[in-house]
């Protein structure tokens, strides 16, 4: 669940910085919607990555179980976005994160988001536990 009170850079302990595309916007001059949820994945992978998954060839991976953005302010091409992340749960087989897209030196966000991971086994992909390394990786920045 979206919370409220996350909007502002400092209720955030990583970030990723992504410049915005030409072909972000859409007809109206803003990013596209599903724009938003690429940003967001490439925070959650960017950040997954760094605690040590392997994609190609874990066992055991995440998989997107639940999604959400509430869109606050207009952001566009050519926006230099830093996109916040904060673990907000550990449980056994799923992480929760809270998400936020700043425009670069902003403080206040333009977009807040919540995503799921559920960890998988990759071939029967029934729920596994977090493997120990991502699981310390996520502890330690909740």
């Amino acid at each position: 669940m979206i919370n409220n009170e996350w909007l502002k850079r400092d209720d955030y302990r990583y970030f990723y910085t992504i410049p915005t595309r030409w072909n972000d916007n859409d007809q109206f001059g803003h990013l596209n919607n599903v724009i938003y949820y690429r940003l967001y994945e490439a925070v959650i992978i960017q950040y997954v990555t760094e605690a040590g998954i392997d994609w190609m060839q874990d066992r055991v991976i995440p998989f997107t179980a639940e999604s959400q953005c509430r869109f606050l302010r207009a952001v566009s091409f050519p926006d230099v976005l830093d996109v916040g992340l904060r673990v907000t749960k550990v449980g056994r087989t799923s992480v929760n994160y809270a998400l936020a897209l700043f425009r670069e030196g902003e403080d206040e966000a333009a977009a807040i988001g919540h995503w799921v991971y559920v960890y998988v086994d990759r071939e029967t992909q029934r729920p596994q536990p977090i493997p120990e390394a991502i699981r310390q990786a996520m502890q330690r920045d909740f």
